[in-house]
């Protein structure tokens, strides 16, 4: 069975595209920053009876022009079959699409990470044909984030930051300081935010941790005397859903429409067009009347 961490660890950057150019950079990596992130199919199965999933698949392109997919795995423990399924993806993601495939490998255990993060050469020893080498991201090189300034300067690395530190003996700080950078965040923001987080921790003792902070420190959401600023917080947040997912499909915004979606408060006219992006074609269909 699929494990709460498992998700979170790879489906934040579903949620999040623009996450990966900020970790690479942690990780000592340099890639662009995206102009978009395209979510792709996660099925690698071929017409023989072999079955593959990769656990999140992105299709990446950059401010630099460059094009690339990103297979995101989040990986519990040691496997010793996963470098062979790893190889086998990324060799099948770049006869499929041909496109340049990189492999980012997510953990929650050191011991894990370093076993992750080693190269596998294929074939012989003499000459290896192919060098299996994925990113990796975890707890040994993760930012433990304390400060809360830092974590809003970049809530969805700060939200990753405390998934990958969910067994460090200080994830109270570090959960401490999630909350008060979400207070004064739209409540459209806070919301993934709190689940994915809920969802990285499992059942490890900090998820109680986590529901304990949520319930004081975000108590702000429930207040009937914000019910003013959570109208403009939550059209914000709406707003910049729309966005989200018109970019994760690819279609063109032009500005004129972006502000036109940005600038609307009326939450009934943000909310129709929030359920008409997902299947939307173009920007014409999102702001259909009929």
């Amino acid at each position: 069975m699929v494990s709460s961490p498992h998700e979170a660890m790879h489906r934040i950057f579903q949620e999040y595209p623009g996450l990966f150019s900020r970790v690479s950079d942690v990780l000592g990596v340099a890639f662009a920053p995206p102009t978009s992130a395209t979510v792709m199919p996660t099925d690698l199965t071929e017409n023989r009876p072999l079955e593959r999933r990769v656990d999140t698949l992105l299709r990446i392109d950059t401010q630099d022009d460059e094009t690339f997919l990103l297979a995101i795995e989040a990986q519990g423990k040691r496997d010793l079959d996963k470098p062979a399924s790893w190889a086998c993806y990324l060799s099948y993601l770049h006869t499929k699409y041909r496109l340049p495939p990189l492999l980012l490998v997510v953990c929650q255990d050191r011991a894990t990470a370093e076993w992750a993060s080693h190269q596998v050469p294929i074939g012989p020893r003499q000459w290896p044909a192919l060098t299996l080498r994925p990113l990796v991201a975890g707890p040994h090189n993760m930012p433990v984030i304390t400060d809360v300034a830092e974590a809003r300067k970049d809530l969805a690395l700060a939200t990753l930051a405390a998934i990958t530190h969910a067994g460090n003996p200080d994830i109270g700080a570090i959960l401490k300081t999630l909350s008060a950078a979400l207070r004064e965040a739209p409540e459209a923001i806070v919301d993934p935010i709190v689940e994915l987080t809920a969802q990285g921790l499992g059942n490890r003792p900090a998820a109680q941790q986590w529901r304990n902070l949520v319930a004081v420190d975000l108590s702000f959401y429930k207040s009937p005397l914000s019910e003013e600023i959570r109208d403009e917080g939550r059209a914000e947040g709406i707003a910049r859903g729309i966005l989200l997912l018109l970019a994760q499909a690819g279609i063109d915004v032009p500005d004129e429409a972006r502000e036109r979606i940005m600038s609307c408060s009326d939450l009934d006219t943000l909310s129709s067009w929030l359920l008409r992006a997902p299947a939307a074609m173009s920007i014409e269909d999102v702001f259909a009347t009929k």
